[in-house]
Order: C-alpha cells, then structure tokens, then sequence
C-alpha cells in the first residue's frame, strides 16, 4: 500500500470523512442486505475510475452483463462505451474459476489485469465466493491469496458481500468496510450509511443518511439515521 494516497469512492461527499477516500491498493468491502445499493456502489467507484481515464474491471458472480448494462443505463451510466474503448474489461465468472485463479497465482485474470494496467477492481459478490469453502481456515487462506493477488497488480479493490445474520464475510481481511441499510417501517423506508472501518483512517461514529435518485447514491453527512 502507498502511504496515504487515496482514490476516490466515487459517492459524493463521502471522501472528505474517510482522509479522501480509499487508501490506494487497498481491498475494502461494501456490504449490506438485498436491494441495500451495494452494486450501485461499486459502480459509482468504477465510473469515477474510467471517467479519470483509469482502467477498470468489473467481475460479476451472478449477473449477465447484459442485464447489469440495462440496469444501469436508467442512471445515464453507457458502460458499453467504455468496454468498446478498453478502459473497462466486463467478466462473467463463477465462483470457481475465481477459486482456480487464486490456485494459479493470478492465472489468466493476472494476464488481463497487466495488460490492461487495471487500476480498479470491483467483485460482485464475494458471499457467493464464501460458500465454496466449508471451513473458515480454508475462506480465509483463498481471501488472502487473492487479495494479495489483487495488491501485487497495483490496483484499489471493492468488493461486494452480503450480510447474513448480521455477518460480513472477510471483514477481518479487507482493510474498508462500508455498510448499507435499508429499514423498512409502516409505509416508508430509509436508506443509510454506515462507515464499519477503515484502517488508518479516523471514520465518522454516526449512521448518515442516504438515497439513490436519478444520478446513484447520494449521501447526507449532517443528517443521521438511528436504526
């Protein structure tokens, strides 16, 4: 890791509460429940990447990329204009072949990765990784393996990763962990914010409030939310 360089979220106004946004060649996980915004996220932090001329890769574990073009595009987002460009690199991969990746030593992704001077990286999802391994020894020696995998190429990593009776899978490995919530009350709902970790950072204490309109995740940072 590069001493305290940072590379953006992407979230507008969440920089300036974390030292300026992620440390670079960091791995950092932004976690929450179905329909929490996690993969809105991890876009957010993609596109400010390409829009900065950065290469980029995004690993779907369960998405078609179609699907996920179409989804996004209802944000303005033309992602097939940065894949034509080669700034983006789009990989539908299963869990398994991430695992025989990590077996490899970077395998074919490292040839990718190097050739095309990734400097972000998002995961989506990394439960769906989790389950391949039945004891926690084994989860925890693949996670590192790859993250170290992932450090070697000089990129900043975020992952994705769903909450499941309260846990997040690797969030002892990863050095940034961002929570979203959605609470659902009697005829409305709210979104949320949640700043876990970040090593070597100080971190705000409260739960701020957020939304997703037009243009993706907006954060308010005077406004808190008691869950």
């Amino acid at each position: 890791m590069l001493g305290d360089q940072r590379v953006s979220t992407g979230v507008p106004n969440l920089d300036n509460l974390i030292g300026g946004g992620f440390k670079q060649e960091s791995v950092n996980l932004v976690a929450g429940k179905t329909g929490s915004g996690k993969s809105v996220f991890a876009m957010q932090f993609l596109l400010d990447g390409l829009r900065k001329g950065e290469a980029c890769i995004f690993i779907s574990f369960e998405e078609r990329k179609k699907k996920i073009y179409e989804d996004f595009a209802g944000f303005g987002w033309d992602l097939e204009r940065y894949e034509r460009t080669g700034m983006l690199k789009f990989l539908e991969n299963t869990p398994e072949q991430i695992r025989r990746v990590v077996a490899d030593g970077g395998g074919s992704l490292e040839v990718i990765a190097t050739q095309m001077g990734v400097k972000r990286i998002v995961i989506d999802c990394m439960s769906s990784f989790a389950l391949l391994f039945h004891e926690d020894s084994n989860r925890r020696g693949a996670a590192l393996a790859l993250f170290e995998i992932m450090n070697r190429w000089g990129c900043t990593a975020l992952l994705t990763s769903n909450i499941k009776n309260g846990k997040i899978d690797f969030d002892d490995q990863v050095d940034g962990i961002i929570q979203l919530h959605h609470v659902r009350t009697k005829g409305s709902h709210e979104r949320a914010l949640e700043v876990v970790k970040m090593r070597g950072t100080q971190i705000p204490e409260k739960i701020m409030k957020m939304d997703i309109d037009k243009k993706g995740i907006v954060l308010s940072p005077s406004k808190f939310v008691s869950l």
